[in-house]
């Protein structure tokens, strides 16, 4: 473990019970939710470069143009 989280432990461990409690389910539950981030990320992996081969192969064929954000 690296020293920012060894410090930011040790100061949550002074905390009181229940904000402890608190503390921990709020870290679970954002591990959580990086981990299905991460799962559904790897779960569109082929489509997403399915997608981008499409959009290469429009560009190249001279079917796309330039983003002008003045004008969305």
């Amino acid at each position: 473990m690296t020293d920012a989280p060894q410090k930011a432990f040790d100061l949550a461990s002074q905390l009181p019970d229940d904000a402890q409690d608190e503390l921990a389910a709020a870290i679970l539950e954002e591990l959580e939710a990086e981990a299905a981030f991460d799962r559904r990320l790897a779960e569109t992996a082929p489509e997403r470069k399915r997608l981008a081969e499409q959009a290469l192969k429009e560009h190249r064929a001279g079917r796309t143009r330039p983003l002008d954000p003045e004008a969305l």
